[in-house]
């Protein structure tokens, strides 16, 4: 059992009190009637499923009842961050799925 930090409540809590929902941060096609049959399938249906870090999104079901999203390991289970919706992360992955600090994956774009 491990305990899951609710950003909105703040507490760590039982992992029975949650529910993971799915992969956090997809973004909805902006015209979805112009969509092709294709594409509105992709947005439906797939998902990430890395080797690594992985954004996911988890509703404190017996708690506030909040949707918040939580950065994993997947191998590990371990859980690197919590934030709330809207939020971004803090902690990002490499190339090969290990964490890294977002802010740190910024500047390696500014200097490539």
């Amino acid at each position: 059992m491990f305990y899951i930090y609710c950003p909105y409540c703040g507490e760590h809590r039982e992992e029975e009190e949650f529910h993971p929902k799915g992969q956090a941060h997809i973004e909805r096609p902006k015209n979805p009637e112009e969509c092709s049959d294709e594409e509105w399938g992709d947005y439906l249906f797939f998902r990430d499923n890395p080797r690594g870090v992985h954004h996911e999104l988890w509703v404190h079901a017996v708690g506030c009842r909040k949707f918040f999203n939580v950065t994993r390991h997947t191998v590990t289970y371990e859980i690197l961050e919590t934030y709330k919706i809207g939020e971004q992360p803090s902690i990002t992955a490499d190339e090969r799925g290990q964490p890294r600090e977002a802010a740190a994956a910024s500047q390696e774009g500014v200097r490539a």
